[in-house]
């Protein structure tokens, strides 16, 4: 099965790399740089066990998924309903696309503007761009898949290429513990400019996680999503599986890219407002980080 990458970034590039290095015919689509240096040298793929030359096909062009019969949709969520209409006259008749992204809107909108079915999963690696056609992977991997008829068949090419993966029947409360494990640490990440270990060790930082969370519980239990397994274990679980990561709210900072920050920590402050939950550290958070990310655009 051929697969096609929409959005190159560090998370496209780490499973596409992955997925290319096991066999499988994978193209990415990305920003041209990028695109030009996958094409004249392979994908520079960087782990704890050394860097390798993965050979594999990279285009500019949304046309890059004709012919895939898997997609992989890695666009920041702002971007996501501009890659949908991109994609949408070029992709075949069955081909299965799987939403490796931030938030808990995706796979819906994705759904609506394609007219098909989109498998939702909730993504858990660290991985960064390093330079063009370099990715960094930092720690993790896991894939945990929505429980849909073809969600079986995906797993099993991702496990293939020694990506862990489960398949869940709450997939929304899946997405949802991942939603609150990226508020309470991405604009932290971000403002500190510390990665998650670093982090974790400063005063004030455990409480503070506490807070970002139970904000976002509350505004869970009020919609009635019930997020997948123990909250709080997995937000611990990060810095050490994690240790060395910038968030990705950081690192978009860094290179003056906009953030997703809207659809994290500001999605909890707005879902909160409608639903009548207070969230001031969410909205706090959220406004510190959209300062930064005005300032970092005009320099």
């Amino acid at each position: 099965m051929r697969i096609a990458v929409m959005g190159a970034g560090a998370v496209g590039c780490y499973y596409g790399g992955a997925l290319a290095r096991a066999g499988r015919e994978v193209r990415l689509i990305g920003r041209a740089r990028h695109v030009d240096a996958v094409n004249r040298h392979g994908l520079l793929l960087e782990t704890d066990a050394g860097g390798e030359r993965v050979r594999l096909s990279a285009t500019t062009g949304a046309d890059g998924v004709r012919g895939a019969g898997l997609v992989l949709c890695c666009v920041k969520s702002a971007d996501t309903a501009r890659a949908a209409a991109d994609m949408e006259e070029h992709l075949d008749a069955d081909a299965i696309v799987v939403s490796l992204q931030n938030g808990v809107g995706n796979p819906g909108a994705l759904r609506a503007s394609l007219a098909r079915e989109v498998l939702p999963a909730a993504v858990y690696v660290a991985a960064r761009m390093a330079g063009d056609g370099h990715v960094r992977h930092h720690g993790g991997g896991k894939l945990v898949l929505g429980d849909t008829p073809r969600a079986g068949q995906v797993a099993e090419i991702f496990a293939g290429a020694g990506i862990p993966v489960e398949i869940s029947g709450n997939i929304e409360g899946e997405l949802w513990t991942k939603l609150i494990v990226n508020c309470a640490y991405n604009a932290l990440s971000a403002l500190s400019g510390l990665p998650y270990a670093r982090l974790t060790r400063e005063a004030g930082v455990a409480r503070a996680l506490r807070d970002v969370a139970g904000e976002c519980l509350a505004v869970a239990e009020k919609a009635g999503v019930a997020p997948a397994g123990d909250v709080w274990a997995s937000i611990e679980r990060i810095p050490f599986a994690m240790p060395g990561q910038l968030s990705s709210t950081a690192q978009d900072l860094q290179r003056g890219h906009p953030t997703e920050i809207d659809h994290l920590n500001g999605f909890i402050a707005r879902r909160g407002e409608e639903l009548g939950v207070p969230t001031p550290v969410n909205r706090l958070l959220h406004t510190l980080v959209k300062i930064l990310e005005t300032r970092s655009a005009t320099h």
